[in-house]
């Protein structure tokens, strides 16, 4: 956690971005790289739809959010991928369960 849900790429464009992408992520938001989680999603498009990012992670401050989005957003030009649309899926660890529990706080270091 978090996860950023891919829609519209092609796997080999993604796969190449795809360390680019988890080193900035964790450097932004502060967690450990292998917090970061990246999918592929398949998609069969009945009319035309922008190639998208949904980013599902925990509440940060708004700056963070902005850096989030303009980094990608860099990192996406760079690599041919452009107008790209990004955004956030906030959740909450009341309502994120593990074992069937509720995280109910953010672990310190542990943020997704």
């Amino acid at each position: 956690m978090p996860y950023l849900r891919f829609k519209g790429f092609q796997r080999e464009a993604l796969e190449r971005m795809s360390p680019l992408i988890v080193d900035e992520f964790a450097y932004i938001v502060n967690i450990p790289k292998e917090k970061v989680k990246i999918e592929l999603l398949p998609v069969m498009q009945i009319t035309h739809s922008p190639l998208s990012v949904e980013i599902q992670m925990f509440q940060r401050e708004q700056e963070t959010h902005d850096a989030l989005a303009s980094a990608m957003n860099r990192l996406f030009d760079e690599f041919g991928c452009h107008h790209v649309h990004i955004y956030f899926v906030i959740l909450y660890p009341t309502l994120y369960y593990k074992e069937g529990k509720p995280l109910k706080v953010i672990p310190e270091h542990h943020l997704g």
